[in-house]
């Protein structure tokens, strides 16, 4: 980063790149795309909170503000199920990235809303707490920072079959107080044994209501990285642009040399850490999406019209699936078992 950047950082703003030659440096069709998936992304979670405080569902953490790392990132898994695919261990803001690799709204309506047909969960779980076997999506946990310790595991699978493919995990920077953020670092880095993992922290300066300053002794969190000889950077998250070459940068390092990288992406948080703090809207912070819709509006790469129909589309969308899942029934009692990593089909649920 530079200097410049450096001190916008710190200082909580994190606005994108005005300069319109940014926009060069991917294909017009890209960035139409990553609009797009952004918008998706953006409505649903404004959808999801929505369903709560409509009292349709207990409860509801997400990503609004991620959107120009998260759509970057899963635009680039190498999507599929089994070692020779990516794995995803990912925390409770991973929306923009399950929406970039194809999940439906209705998926994250169901899961929220704690319905039966939630693929994920079955309805047993909080919003946002994806899981999809058949994308090496593991299940995302509530306890902050667990998947860092997790993903070593599919790290090494994958280091064995040495297909190319690597473990992907995320998560926030007041977790990257747990232990298990340390040991992953460790296990990820030493010599001769380096596994395939592309090791992120989105930074958005809050844990709950704890200012991340005063709490980190180092620069940045990279710089933990560096401790482990693992290649680290920092990057403006709020950049969909800088981020998508970024993570593309660090996965061709990764595919090509079996060894661990780091990205400490800062960005923001738009409508607080969950629920429990309200889930309203933070007009102090920088919204990723709305700058880089000013910016494609301002080249003519998108028009007024294209943009307010693209966003109607989504809330339709959001809307009829709202709907359709209120008919829906809850898990039964006989399904406990079910979405377990072994569904104990002779056990009787009723002993425990």
């Amino acid at each position: 980063m530079s200097k410049k950047t450096t001190a916008k950082s710190t200082s909580k703003t994190l606005s994108t790149k005005s300069s319109s030659a940014e926009l060069k440096k991917l294909p017009k069709e890209l960035l139409i795309q990553m609009h797009s998936l952004m918008v998706k992304s953006r409505v649903l979670e404004e959808r999801l909170i929505k369903i709560y405080k409509a009292g349709d569902a207990f409860f509801w953490i997400g990503g609004p503000g991620e959107e120009a790392f998260g759509v970057p990132l899963g635009l680039q898994v190498k999507k599929g199920q089994g070692p020779e695919y990516d794995y995803l261990h990912l925390h409770y803001r991973c929306t923009p990235t399950l929406i970039a690799m194809g999940m439906p709204m209705i998926d994250s309506i169901r899961l929220i809303m704690n319905r039966a047909t939630d693929p994920s969960t079955g309805g047993r779980n909080f919003s946002n707490h994806y899981c999809y076997p058949k994308w090496n999506v593991v299940p995302v946990s509530s306890p902050i920072e667990v998947q860092y310790i997790q993903a070593l595991g599919t790290a090494h699978v994958q280091k064995r079959h040495n297909k190319k493919a690597l473990t992907i995990v995320t998560g926030g920077d007041a977790g990257t107080a747990e232990g298990d953020f340390a040991s992953c670092l460790v296990w990820a880095s030493r010599k001769g044994h380096e596994l395939p993992m592309l090791i992120t922290v989105q930074n958005n300066f809050w844990g709950i209501s704890t200012s991340y300053h005063g709490q980190h002794g180092e620069t940045f969190i990279a710089d933990r990285a560096k401790a482990f000889n693992i290649r680290s950077r920092v990057i403006n998250g709020n950049d969909p642009i800088e981020s998508y070459i970024a993570i593309q940068e660090e996965m061709d390092y990764i595919r090509k040399t079996g060894k661990p990288s780091f990205i400490e992406a800062q960005l923001s948080r738009l409508y607080g850490h969950s629920s429990a703090s309200g889930a309203n809207l933070n007009t102090q912070e920088v919204d990723c999406l709305k700058e880089f819709e000013a910016k494609l509006l301002k080249a003519g790469y998108l028009k007024e019209k294209e943009v307010q129909e693209l966003w109607q589309s989504y809330e339709q969308e959001g809307f009829e699936a709202q709907q359709l899942v209120r008919s829906e029934a809850g898990p039964a009692a006989e399904t406990i078992w079910d979405h377990v990593f072994v569904n104990n089909e002779n056990a009787d649920w009723r002993k425990f």
